[in-house]
């Protein structure tokens, strides 16, 4: 059953209040947990359910992504047969380039659907970070007779007033109604932008939808199908716990939340690893009167000062005397003698100056944007 799936990432969301992170890279390409980005995990869960064919649609700032896929061969998908397909955007009569919602992508991706030989198609987007295995998935939209199978969690911490898409599931499983963006969101399920569907119906559906107009998988499809009741839509519950990445608040508090052991082992275990791009670098160093506690170093640092409750990426420097606390510190940073950083997230290649104080509120984290100086 395992060769019957086919993978679709959406990496083109709209991520107005990530702001600073976003501004030059794609909200897939967003640095995770000291080494990897966040497509690394819907591309983890696909793996694991034995999809080896995975296109991932690219829309804006998608530069970085790219390079960070590269051929695919961290991830085992640059074989002849099967492997990673980047689907950038393209200009036509009717496209100008930036898809207005997931069906303008899948429409103008039909012959990647076409060419694929797959039975069904998963679609995910990369917005939220979990572990789900997608043969379970299958299974469960087998034995229901389902002809859509939505993603969903009843995780609180990723609800949001006035955003997010919400269903109503009755006892069965059954989904029967649809909230979008409420004010006040009145169902306790959270549709996690991901479905399963047999893949030569998903293509009729997107040829059939957006001749009528339609830009927006959830909003206009999803409720068309619902209204028709032609269809058989169900949810599966997501097992385990989920991030939603969609603010510098949510990005901070994500990261920090992978400090506790407990957490990282619900994404992080031998019989699922998650794989990303390799960079060789040395082991971490610990210069002799350095203090280090509860934090994640990647490869390639240097601590010679203090570094507390804190997520180092690769190549980062702490200088002798300096002080980082509460903070997210990405690729080839410095922070130089006696500086003091709290509650702060440090973009690549950022130089805090000597005896420089960045100090903020854990709620409200500061950001310091790519290659600054301060």
């Amino acid at each position: 059953m395992k060769n019957k799936m086919v993978g679709l990432i959406y990496t083109g969301q709209r991520a107005d209040q990530l702001r600073d992170l976003t501004r030059t890279r794609a909200v897939a390409s967003l640095p995770m947990i000291g080494r990897y980005r966040l497509i690394d995990f819907p591309l983890a869960s696909m793996l694991h359910s034995g999809i080896k064919n995975i296109g991932i649609i690219t829309q804006k700032n998608y530069h970085s992504l790219m390079d960070h896929l590269g051929s695919g061969r961290e991830w085992d998908l640059h074989g002849k047969r099967s492997g990673m397909t980047i689907l950038p955007p393209y200009m036509t009569s009717d496209n100008i380039g930036v898809y207005e919602g997931l069906l303008d992508a899948l429409r103008s991706n039909l012959n990647f659907l076409r060419r694929s030989t797959e039975r069904y198609i998963v679609v995910s987007d990369s917005v939220f970070l979990y572990s789900v295995d997608f043969t379970r998935m299958l299974e469960d939209h087998i034995a229901r007779g389902a002809d859509l199978t939505l993603l969903y969690s009843k995780e609180r911490s990723i609800r949001r007033h006035g955003s997010g898409n919400y269903l109503d599931i009755d006892q069965d499983g059954v989904v029967h109604q649809l909230e979008f963006d409420p004010s006040l969101p009145h169902y306790e399920n959270t549709y996690l932008s991901c479905f399963l569907i047999r893949r030569e119906l998903l293509i009729a559906l997107v040829d059939r939808a957006v001749s009528g107009g339609f830009h927006l998988f959830f909003n206009e499809l999803l409720s068309q199908m619902l209204r028709e009741n032609r269809y058989r839509v169900v949810g599966f519950e997501c097992p385990n716990k989920v991030w939603m990445i969609d603010s510098i608040a949510s990005y901070y508090s994500a990261n920090m939340d992978f400090l506790c052991a407990k957490n990282r082992a619900l994404i992080f275990n031998r019989e699922r690893p998650v794989w990303t791009k390799l960079r060789d670098e040395m082991p971490a160093q610990y210069a002799p009167g350095s203090k280090v506690s509860n934090s994640l170093i990647a490869d390639g640092c240097l601590i010679e000062g203090e570094v507390y409750d804190s997520i180092l990426f690769r190549g980062v420097t702490v200088r002798a005397g300096a002080v980082v606390r509460n903070c997210i510190v990405m690729q080839d940073s410095v922070i130089q003698r006696g500086a003091q950083t709290e509650n702060v997230i440090l973009d690549k290649q950022v130089n805090i100056q000597e005896n420089a104080r960045l100090i903020s509120s854990p709620s409200y984290p500061l950001v310091v944007p790519k290659d600054m100086s301060i």
